[in-house]
C-alpha cells in the first residue's frame, strides 16, 4: 500500500558576499558543479542543467553501495538576484522517493552581504525520505556553498 508524508522546512543563512555572487552560485552551472552534489560516498554521472524558466536541470551519481540517486527539477520562476523557484523529484534507481517544490530568496543581509532563505514544501512517498532527512542534505548543500564562496 502506498503511503504518502508531506513535510516543509526553512533554511536561513547569512553568507557575507554580494547577492550577485550568490545568486550567481546557483545560476552558472559551471559554479553549481562545484557545491552542488552529494558527500564524498557518492560519485558523479551525469549533469544537466539549463537556467532559464521552463529550463531542467539533472543530476545523477552513483553511491558506494551501488544505489542511483537522480535530482531531476524544472525551472518556474527566476528573479535575478531575488528569487529562484523550482520544483524536483528525487529517484533511488527508477524508484520515486519524492517530489518538491523549493523557493531560495536573496535578500540584502548584513555588512553588504546575503540572506539566503530555503523553504522547501515536499511529498515524500512511501517511506522512502522524510523532510528531516532532506532538510540534512539541504544543510549539508548550503555548508558546500559557504565553501564554494569562501573559494
Amino acid at each position: 500500500m502506498s503511503r504518502t508524508t508531506h513535510g516543509t522546512f526553512t533554511i536561513e543563512r547569512e553568507y557575507p558576499f554580494p547577492i550577485a555572487r550568490v545568486f550567481a552560485a546557483w545560476a552558472d552551472p559551471q559554479a553549481k558543479t562545484k557545491w552542488f552534489a552529494g558527500p564524498k560516498e557518492w560519485k558523479l554521472k551525469h549533469r544537466d542543467q539549463e537556467f532559464r524558466v521552463g529550463g531542467a536541470e539533472h543530476l545523477s551519481g552513483v553511491w558506494a553501495n551501488g544505489k542511483t540517486t537522480h535530482f531531476d527539477a524544472r525551472y518556474y520562476d527566476i528573479v535575478p538576484n531575488e528569487r529562484i523557484v523550482f520544483a524536483y523529484e528525487m529517484h533511488v534507481d527508477a524508484t520515486r522517493i519524492s517530489v518538491s517544490l523549493s523557493t531560495v530568496e536573496f535578500k540584502p543581509g548584513t555588512d553588504g552581504g546575503t540572506k539566503l532563505v530555503l523553504t522547501e514544501q515536499g511529498a515524500f512517498l512511501d517511506g522512502f525520505d522524510d523532510a528531516g532527512g532532506r532538510e540534512k542534505g539541504t544543510h549539508g548543500l548550503l555548508d558546500n556553498l559557504q565553501r564554494f564562496l569562501q573559494g
